[in-house]
């Protein structure tokens, strides 16, 4: 018969649908009823079928919150009930698509069933929790990816498109959703609802509002975006704040927040998490002062390319960049004619080109560090002297080939230079030292490490009455009333560097305690003095915080005990190789002088393994060990 042939053809549907959808069970957090019900086939279970639906109502009813819609569920025979109504379930479906409460249509009754409505939450992945078989209209619904703007987007997309994107509907996403006006809702209601007995929205009750009836054909024609953002806005911004981003942050904090990350850091990670982020890591403040030290992927195109889009750099270090050279560092120059500071370590590769163009574009020059660059001759030297005459710190250690010529005219040329490092340059004598003395006044540091002066040229440096640092390690020809008359003069010194001397005596370590009374760091090592001169440190010197006795074979456990009781201002010793010092002695002197840190081989070892243990490093005590 007729009424055999619709059930079991309503049965094989049911099974087809079962085998095609991948959820096995009821929803999650929340369901959306579609109501394309045409009512019950039988008439014998009217009575049993509306007890059970009035039941099902109220546990809907009795839903408050998202967290009790998400401990919901429906036993198979409350599935099933629905199923025969016609009913389609989805679970974790976003707020905004969940229509307007669903009437359910037992024998006689009619009964509203509000459906609870849980936060607003955006996430990419939702869709991927949708039963596949039953969203086919949900998935037209693309979701908003910053959930203050998810609702106006939506709507203004459905209403002028029917389901699609319009082209203003990016720039309509950050406008705060409107709620039409609750009496054209109530008039559109009852418009669309004419062939059908049923209630509309009144003034009072509001356009959106969860707790009233609504029209069940309206219901289900209507898009499921539509419906129920503006109460979702005034019911859940306080749980919907929980779930802002960093991108919700000022720009001006989220670039202090970058600004602690390498360039490194930002060009290969930060840049790479959306385009706001990369806009950010390229904003002028981070292009400034730019870091390429040790990245062997720089080479001439990065710098040129750097050079034409970023013309405000101040500050560039391409420091062991081996693939670097002249052509890259003068287009640079060329296009950066506000760079102040640039620092070239061991690129051994760039030659007199490259410092020659950046003095000649560049005038503004402050900083210059070109340490270990053989190709280096006098003649960038001389670029520099004649067109940078701001330059304030230049470091030429180890350029073997610059010369005296070019020191004297580096020196004539920049009046305002304070700080001048040298090391091992071999062909620089006693004629750089006396012209850096003279034509320099306001030289703070000075450094000739390794270098072939003597002491008729370190005698010059007592004319610089701002000097603060002086280095004047492994000097071979350096006597002792030389060092004192420069300690002496000059009244600001903190820093003297002494080490690798053999001619520095004890006589000449007790004028240096009792003359220098701003000298804060002195540092003998290898050189020739005894217990005698860590005892006069002690005894005569009250700003002396830093003393480097090491490798002094003639340091015993007496000098380290008395400069240890007597100095009230010494914080560091350095006893390293001084092998006629007991470590037990040393081991006392920790106990008794906390605030004393002394350096030998035991200690250091100590004091590393502690920091390691700290770092969380853990011993292999394995037997493969």
């Amino acid at each position: 018969c007729a009424h055999c042939h619709r059930r079991t053809r309503k049965l094989h549907h049911r099974k087809k649908k079962k085998r095609n959808c991948f959820l096995q069970g009821p929803c999650m957090l929340c369901f959306i009823i579609h109501s394309n019900t045409n009512g019950l086939d039988e008439e014998s279970d009217h009575y049993e079928t509306a007890a059970a639906a009035s039941k099902l109502a109220e546990r809907y009813a009795s839903l408050a919150s998202p967290e009790d819609c998400s401990k919901f569920l429906l036993s198979p025979r409350e599935l099933a009930l629905l199923e025969d109504q016609g009913r389609s379930l989805l679970s974790s479906v976003p707020a905004k698509l969940i229509p307007q409460p669903v009437v359910f249509r037992t024998a006689g009754v009619s009964l509203t069933v509000p459906i609870p409505v849980p936060v607003p939450v955006c996430s990419s992945d939702y869709t991927d929790m949708v039963c596949k078989r039953k969203c086919s209209e949900v998935q037209r619904c693309t979701p908003c990816k910053q959930p203050r703007c998810a609702f106006s987007g939506q709507e203004e997309g459905r209403e002028n498109g029917g389901g699609e994107e319009t082209p203003n509907s990016a720039s309509s996403a950050c406008e705060a959703p409107l709620c039409p006006d609750p009496s054209s809702a109530a008039s559109s209601s009852s418009s669309s609802s004419s062939s059908s007995s049923s209630t509309t929205t009144t003034p009072a009750e509001g356009c959106c509002g969860l707790g009233h009836s609504a029209d069940v054909a309206h219901c289900s024609n209507s898009p499921p975006c539509c419906h129920h953002h503006h109460d979702d806005n005034l019911q859940k911004a306080p749980e919907a704040a929980e779930h802002l981003s960093i991108n919700h942050l000022p720009s001006s904090i989220l670039l202090k927040v970058l600004s602690h990350l390498t360039v490194k850091e930002r060009c290969l990670c930060a840049s790479l998490v959306c385009k706001y982020w990369r806009d950010l890591c390229l904003d002028f403040q981070f292009w400034k002062q730019i870091d390429l030290s040790g990245l062997q992927q720089v080479n001439d195109d990065l710098l040129v390319k750097i050079a034409s889009r970023r013309q405000n750099v101040t500050e560039i270090n391409i420091s062991d960049c081996r693939r670097v050279h002249d052509h890259g560092v003068s287009t640079l120059a060329a296009h950066c004619p506000g760079l102040q500071k640039y620092t070239a370590y061991r690129c051994k590769q760039l030659g007199d080109a490259s410092l020659s163009s950046l003095a000649t574009h560049c005038p503004l020059l402050v900083k210059v560090h070109v340490g270990n660059q053989d190709k280096l001759t006098d003649e960038a030297l001389k670029k520099l002297g004649e067109h940078c005459g701001e330059l304030k710190d230049i470091h030429l250690g180890q350029c073997y080939s610059v010369t005296d010529e070019g020191m004297v005219a580096l020196a004539k040329g920049c009046p305002k230079l304070q700080r001048l490092y040298l090391q091992e340059n071999k062909l620089v004598t006693d004629r750089s030292v006396r012209a850096v003395a003279e034509h320099c006044p306001e030289l703070q540091f000075v450094g000739f490490m390794g270098c072939p002066v003597t002491s008729q040229g370190v005698i010059h440096l007592t004319a610089l009455r701002n000097l603060t640092v002086l280095d004047l390690r492994h000097i071979s020809e350096l006597n002792n009333e030389t060092v004192m008359e420069v300690v002496r003069k000059c009244r600001h010194l903190s820093s003297l560097n002494l080490c690798l001397n053999w001619s520095i005596n004890d006589k000449c370590v007790e004028i240096i305690a009792k003359e220098g009374r701003s000298l804060k760091e002195l540092y003998l090592v290898s050189c020739k003095i005894t217990d005698h001169a860590l005892i006069a440190i002690g005894q005569y010197s009250s700003t002396i915080e830093t003393v480097d006795a090491g490798w002094c074979k003639d340091i015993t456990d007496q000098g380290a005990t008395q400069i240890a009781q007597t100095s009230k201002s010494l914080r560091y010793l350095g006893l390293m190789r001084c092998d006629k010092v007991n470590e037990e002695t040393v081991e006392r002197l920790v106990v008794q002088y906390p605030h004393i840190v002394f350096s030998t081989v035991m200690q250091d070892c100590k004091r590393t393994l502690e920091r390691a243990y700290q770092m969380g490093w853990i011993p292999n005590t394995s037997n493969a060990s």
